[in-house]
């Protein structure tokens, strides 16, 4: 968007109308650079660092927080306002549950409204800072507009925007204030720079060319480290102690500027929620491009493969590509370790403990998009399972589970805790009430092909079979088709 450009004006009651600002840069791929720039602004943060670090799946399983954010705010910015109610009241209960304190016992509060009017604020500064560093600076009157939309998303979640400045002028005097006196280099802002580019998983995408996934992630993460930091504030930067790398605002200036080339595309063209989409099917999906995504996974396996010959990594064989699925069932066995790494860590720091679990909680109550008594009721039934798991797994009473206990514990976990979660979670998936799940409730839950026996069975799913498969997945440690895109794909 350049300088002087008009754009009709959202009404007034609405700023969230499809002639909204928000929704003239959401599918702007420049939103890739800036949302991570955003991100580590947020994160530097002491209060979000630490409940990042505590609570957040971003670690472990980036693609699929990557997709919910952008979801959540397409929510928050729909035209219906009963949309944006909803999803208000949903974040609100979320963040609810996320208190504690950080490494050196300060207090953080995810419900603080100081805090999240930062949150809001990293989002529409890295939006007017991607259109400046692209060459296309956003005009006076834009900004305002732009600002505006950004001041009634908090008042949505906080009733109201209080805790941000009317004026614009008044805003970059309190950014720059927080920027100076209030950000750090926390360790969730290190995670983002330095780990996670660095360890960054697979989509589901391309979780079959592990050979080519990790020489283009070799290449691509520290490059996306060196731009971002090159793109933050540069009191930030003093501040923190961040290196720049020789000739990386070059590269900043490259990158953004190429990703704003993608305004001479036709309109529609690039679509952010169809890529995460696209980013996440696997084999066996009933999505419908499903069939070309197993015929470029197969493409992008035989390159992985000429890759290895070409430049050979100190083996003959890719990384162990884990369990490989039975033909009848498009299931396998994961060893005790992949198991707790993949699905039970959901935090990424090496243990299980409630955060975990109540990530999963998280996830479902997303994906089901439940009302607050359902919502509560898994919520309550994942608590007691920790419980259970404590007092099982948690040998040396540090209150948590390492990876050591849980693979030296008896390989079953299936005690009565998870059986009701299993039942909140089927009463939560039969809409109707009628006993049995059918395909489009089963549909509903998984976004993903569901269990190759539900045709067999006359397309209704018994609660007493969807109870089963939920405990084999979970305390059997076996892959799932519907299963592994909810908990363990990252």
């Amino acid at each position: 968007m350049t300088t002087g450009t008009t754009q009709t004006a959202p009404d007034e009651a609405n700023p969230s109308g499809p002639e909204s600002q928000f929704h003239a840069l959401f599918d702007d791929p420049r939103w890739a650079l800036a949302m991570i720039r955003a991100t580590v602004l947020e994160a530097a943060h002491p209060q979000i660092g630490a409940a990042l670090v505590d609570n957040s799946t971003f670690i472990a399983h980036p693609w699929r927080r990557l997709r919910n954010t952008f979801l959540s705010m397409r929510r928050m910015f729909d035209a219906d306002p009963a949309v944006r109610e909803r999803e208000a009241a949903r974040l609100n209960r979320l963040h609810t549950r996320m208190s504690g304190s950080d490494s050196r016992g300060r207090a953080y509060d995810a419900m603080d409204r100081a805090t999240r009017a930062w949150v809001i604020a990293t989002l529409f500064e890295s939006g007017v800072t991607m259109c400046r560093l692209s060459g296309q600076p956003l005009d006076q009157d834009t900004m305002e507009r732009m600002y505006a939309e950004y001041r009634s998303f908090l008042a949505a979640l906080d009733g109201d925007a209080s805790e941000l400045p009317e004026d614009l002028h008044d805003f970059w005097r309190y950014f720059d204030r927080v920027v100076e006196n209030e950000l750090e280099n926390t360790e969730a802002a290190r995670v983002i720079l330095y780990r996670l580019f660095d360890h960054l998983p697979a989509p589901a995408l391309l979780d079959g060319a592990p050979t080519l996934w990790a020489a283009g992630r070799t290449v691509a993460g520290p490059l996306l480290g060196a731009i971002t930091v090159a793109s933050l504030p540069e009191a930030y930067r003093r501040r923190a102690g961040l290196p720049e790398m020789p000739g990386a605002p070059t590269l900043m200036q490259g990158a953004y500027l190429a990703a704003g080339l993608a305004r001479f595309l036709p309109g529609g063209w690039i679509n952010a929620e169809s890529i995460i989409e696209v980013l996440s099917l696997r084999p066996g999906s009933d999505d419908p491009r499903a069939r070309t995504v197993t015929a470029l996974r197969a493409r992008m396996k035989r390159a992985s493969a000429l890759l290895r010959l070409l430049t050979p990594l100190g083996g003959d064989a890719d990384p162990d590509p884990g369990p490989v699925p039975s033909a009848a069932t498009g299931e396998g066995r994961r060893s005790a370790e992949e198991f707790f790494r993949q699905v039970l860590d959901q935090t990424g720091d090496g243990y299980l403990d409630w955060p975990d679990l109540a990530a999963m909680a998280r996830e479902l109550s997303t994906r089901l998009d439940l009302d607050e008594p359902e919502e509560t009721r898994l919520y309550d039934a994942f608590a007691a399972w920790w419980r259970e798991l404590q007092a099982a797994l948690d040998t040396d009473g540090d209150g948590r589970v390492s990876i050591e206990e849980y693979a030296a514990s008896v390989p079953s976990l299936a005690g009565p805790a998870l059986i009701r979660v299993a039942e909140v979670l089927f009463d939560a998936t039969d809409k109707d009430g009628s006993g049995t799940v059918d395909a489009d409730e089963y549909r509903t839950l998984f976004r993903t092909a569901f269990h190759r026996d539900l045709t067999a069975t006359g397309g209704a799913y018994s609660r007493s079979a969807f109870v089963g498969d939920f405990l084999s997945f979970m305390s059997g440690r076996r892959t799932s088709t519907p299963y592994d895109p909810l908990l363990a794909d990252a």
